[in-house]
């Protein structure tokens, strides 16, 4: 059987899969298109092909979860589904087209992004992972959904199927487990690969558990040895591009009422080789919005102040505070704070800068109204990957507990990356020494009456070449809690939630 002919079969099981069985798609889809978007940072413009597009539902949220800003290739391969009459009319930017043959169509064109939905398996994987590498561009990359072969329902289904012939499927149309694919993809010429177990939502779970499994599936999807059980494998990998290659940015810019009005502040330490690609998109993305970008160097030892000292050289908006001893982020972000001009303040850390374009979701949050947004990393809508599980467990446990003894709804308030307008600035006052000031942060704005919005955005902690964060939850975790119960017990007692800290 040649390409197309498995890919059709592939695709006309998934939908049949999901019309009668998957009764958490609506669900599912806008988890995995919210995926597209943060894994791939998407910026408006960027191209996408999906494979096997068949009743293009996933093709549509995909589009919206992007504001429909991206032109999307819709590649159906079964042409009843092509020609169904039930299909309504499709945004601007998605093309569909029918593919009788493999490339097709495609032949000659190339793409930013190639996605797909239960697709692969070992008859088909090697093959189309040559052909689509030749339909992306240097540096392009691909994400795909697939079953997970060590997932126990998938399992049984797999035994059921053996053992009565009324179900059984044909035994070579199987889901590859995660070694294989690795090969797989390494042998094809893609770089950079992850395979990941992902989401813990689907069927036989009883749709009366949708609510905790919601919240649940991030938590798993990050447990050591559990996760192995999750319902799918995330499969990610790059096309190698030139040395020396960078990804091409482009302007963000979408509100009047930031222009020239925003200051960005990043607490650093160690950050000489993170400060010039994180100064250059930044302007890339945002440089109409920006005023000033402070750069505190938290005693750092290697070339962090030199390098800064450099870019500011050849932009008068880059400022350099150098500390002194004693070190500490929020002893950074309070010299930081105490030099803004700016009417923004934006606060973010060196490793934030392969998410810039999310960033344009914080803008668009304050720009409708809000005076704090907060990047979250654990909604649902969020990517957490290489996140200690714990570091989980204690973020978890701090937020269930500030909710608790709050009496608020918020989910992620600890992390650095927020923005907020100047009077939230000077409104609140940092006590905590260390990261436990980024609770401050966010907590101390939605005491004081301000009104505070969550963002989802990705989180894929540090790699190798970025360095490593100094953060130790032994040192810095008890430190959170100390936060959340002074401010509790001044809330109980009727106190001033913000009160100046003894001069040190």
């Amino acid at each position: 059987m040649d390409l197309i002919e498995l890919l059709k079969k592939q695709e006309q099981l998934r939908e049949d899969y999901w019309r009668n069985v998957d009764y958490f798609l609506s669900v599912r889809l806008k988890w995995r298109a919210q995926m597209v978007r943060h894994f791939f940072h998407l910026f408006p413009g960027n191209s996408i092909l999906e494979i096997g597009a068949g009743s293009c539902q996933w093709t549509r949220e995909i589009s919206e979860a992007n504001g429909n800003r991206n032109p999307i290739c819709a590649a159906v391969l079964n042409k009843e589904l092509y020609e169904d009459d039930r299909q309504d009319s499709f945004p601007e930017n998605i093309e569909r087209i029918h593919l009788d043959r493999f490339p097709g169509e495609l032949k000659g064109r190339c793409f930013d992004f190639i996605v797909g939905y239960q697709l692969l398996t070992d008859e088909n994987t090697g093959t189309l992972l040559l052909e689509l590498k030749k339909l992306l561009k240097p540096g392009g990359q691909i994400l795909f959904f697939d079953p997970n072969p060590w997932n126990p329902y998938y399992k049984i289904r797999r035994l059921v199927s053996k053992l009565f012939f009324f179900l059984k499927r044909d035994e070579k149309n199987e889901s590859l487990n995660r070694v294989d694919l690795f090969s797989l993809l390494s042998e094809a010429g893609y770089i950079k690969i992850k395979i990941l177990p992902y989401d813990f939502l689907f069927p036989p779970i009883p749709k009366m558990l949708l609510w905790p499994m919601q919240n649940l599936s991030l938590i798993l999807e990050n447990f050591p040895y559990v996760r192995n059980f999750a319902g799918s494998l995330l499969i990610w990998g790059q096309k190698p591009a030139e040395e020396n290659w960078r990804r091409p940015m482009s302007s963000l810019v979408r509100h009047d009422c930031f222009k020239g009005r925003l200051s960005v502040v990043v607490p650093s330490r160690n950050e000489e080789l993170n400060i010039p690609p994180l100064v250059e998109n930044l302007i890339a993305c945002y440089g109409d919005y920006i005023k000033e970008i402070i750069i505190v160097d938290d005693n750092s030892r290697d070339g962090t102040a030199k390098m800064t000292e450099s870019l500011a050289l050849e932009d008068s908006r880059i400022k350099l505070i150098r500390r002194s001893m004693p070190n500490g982020v929020g002893r950074a972000l309070r010299d930081g704070f105490a030099e803004v001009k700016g009417d923004f303040v934006l606060t973010m850390d060196c490793d934030f800068q392969h998410l810039l374009p999310e960033l344009a979701d914080l803008f668009d949050t304050v720009a409708s109204g809000a005076d704090v947004a907060i990047g979250s990393r654990f909604s649902r809508e969020s990517v957490l990957l290489n996140y200690a599980f714990t570091k989980i467990l204690a973020n978890r446990g701090f937020h269930i507990l500030a909710n608790l003894l709050l009496g608020r709804h918020f989910r992620d308030v600890t992390n650095n990356l927020k923005l907020m307008r100047k009077e939230v600035l000077e409104s609140i006052v940092l006590e905590a020494d260390d990261f436990a000031a980024n609770a401050e942060t966010g907590l101390q704005p939605i005491l004081l009456g301000f009104k505070v919005e969550e963002v989802p955005i990705s989180w894929i902690n540090r790699s190798v070449d970025m360095g490593f964060s100094s953060f130790n939850l032994l040192n810095t975790g008890p430190n959170y809690f100390i936060v959340l119960f002074r401010l509790v017990f001044r809330k109980w007692l009727g106190k001033n939630i913000v009160q100046c800290p003894p001069a040190k």
